[in-house]
Parts: structure tokens; sequence; C-alpha cells
């Protein structure tokens, strides 16, 4: 095997683990809350059904760990990249925070705060990775809309529950 092709092997599944571990401290403080405090939480019609949520949020961790691979393949050398890459670890642990602090903490203030930086640091995310690679920022637009409907549902379930 030639030796960029095992370089990029290791970047891809690189790229999976560090995204994995974030999820998985987001899983950790959700699970247990979904059929317990989230089922008694006054939710709108419009709410998605509970099993659609870590459907939705496999498919989007594999885009954004698939959208760090691109970027990292490029090679993390020049500023830009470096940058993209903190942008990226950022928004990918406000997005874990926010699990603790919605699911763990009962918080649905904080999860409102939380949701709109994590919505800003996506965006700023989605911006450094499209000029780096095309294809990565693309890969994460899925993910906006979805933390869009999200930050909205957060919204309206604090509204609904005071």
């Amino acid at each position: 095997m030639e030796s960029s092709t095992k370089n990029d092997i290791l970047k891809l599944a690189g790229s999976f683990i560090i995204v994995i571990i974030f999820a998985a401290i987001g899983s950790l403080a959700t699970f247990s809350q979904i059929p317990t405090w989230y089922a008694t939480l006054i939710r709108p019609d419009w709410a998605p059904p509970s099993w659609v949520f870590p459907v939705v949020w496999t498919t989007l961790y594999i885009l954004m760990a698939l959208a760090l691979f691109l970027v990292w393949r490029k090679g993390l050398e020049t500023k830009p990249a470096k940058v993209a890459v903190a942008i990226f670890l950022v928004q990918l642990a406000i997005n874990a925070i926010w699990s603790v602090v919605f699911f763990g903490l009962h918080s649905l203030g904080g999860g409102v705060v939380l949701v709109v930086m994590l919505w800003i640091a996506i965006l700023a995310n989605i911006i450094v990775f499209y000029r780096i690679s095309k294809w990565a920022g693309i890969l994460l637009v899925p993910y906006i809309i979805w933390v869009t409907i999200v930050s909205y549902l957060n919204y309206t379930v604090y509204l609904l529950n005071p």
C-alpha cells in the first residue's frame, strides 16, 4: 500500500475517532433522559418523534467526520487549516456540552444559549472548511439545517415548559 494511501486511511480513521469521542459524550448525557425526563416535557405538535434524533445525528456525525477528513487530507501546515480544525473542534465541543446542559442538567434556557452558540460555530465552520475544501463545507450544510430545526425546537420547549 502506498504511503499516501496509508496516511489517508489513518486520517479518515482519526477523523471518525475524534467525532465519535465527542458524540459519545453527548450520548451519555442524552440516551437515559429521552424516555424519562424528555418524555415529560411539553413539546410542540411538529416536534419530530424521538426515534428520528439518533438516525439524524448518526448521519450528521458521519458527514462531520468526512468533512474533517477532507480538510485534514489537504494538510494542516497552514494557519487557515489550523484555524479551520480549531473551529471544528470548538463546534463539536459546544455540541457535546449542549447535550450535557439540556439533557444532563435539564436546563432548557442553557440549551437555548448553547444551541445559538452552536449554530454560529457551525456557520463559521462551514465557511472556513469551504475555503479549504468545497466538499468539506458542503458536507456540513445538513448539520446547520438540522441545528436550525433543533434551535427552534429547543426554544419552543423552553417557552412551553416554564
